[in-house]
């Protein structure tokens, strides 16, 4: 039996309902991404480490200084 993915969305989702973002999901070792507006689709998987680098890039805007 599975576990079902405890998904978690970003506190920048924006106004109103907060539905224009996308949710992630931690399924160890791999991080699972949807759209927050339409869950029926097929998520994408990453391998944590390659979500981390990913994150990090966006963060420092891939040049290493510090996003807005």
């Amino acid at each position: 039996m599975t576990t079902p993915a405890l998904w978690r969305k970003s506190s920048f989702s924006g106004g109103g309902e907060g539905n224009d973002c996308v949710e992630i999901a931690n399924l160890r070792p791999r991080i699972a991404i949807r759209d927050s507006k339409d869950r029926t689709r097929t998520p994408l998987s990453f391998p944590s480490e390659a979500f981390t680098a990913f994150v990090t890039g966006l963060k420092t805007n891939g040049r290493g200084e510090t996003a807005c």
